[in-house]
């Protein structure tokens, strides 16, 4: 059974960090694409960021320079480093992964207050 449970969500005041984690079980974690949505309120998701299984990365363009994705596949890990958060940050973060197909996890709110 494939799992996907994203931790590390809170509360934070701007200019703060978090780091998001998504441990993954149930898939060949290591060939897959791993990447990080959110869905702030009223909105709809949106892709943040995105790991190949080559380690090969890409960003929003409101997250450049402030976010990093990252993956540890010995442990079936996907990280979202989070820095100079702001305000429209706050969102509902979840975690994908592409293989055999689309996999969510159930997603970490994230809090960023002004």
């Amino acid at each position: 059974q494939v799992s996907l449970v994203e931790s590390g969500g809170g509360l934070v005041q701007a200019g703060g960090s978090l780091r998001l984690s998504c441990a993954a079980s149930g898939i060949n974690f290591s060939i897959n694409l791993m990447a990080w949505y959110r869905q702030g309120p009223g909105k709809q998701r949106e892709l943040v960021a995105v790991i190949t299984s080559s380690g090969i990365t890409n960003y929003a363009d409101s997250v450049k320079g402030r976010f990093t994705i990252s993956r540890d596949n010995a442990k079936n890990t996907v990280y979202l480093q989070m820095n100079s958060l702001k305000p429209e940050d706050t969102a509902v973060y979840y975690c994908y992964a592409n293989l055999p197909r689309n996999y969510w996890g159930q997603g970490t709110q994230v809090t960023v207050s002004s």
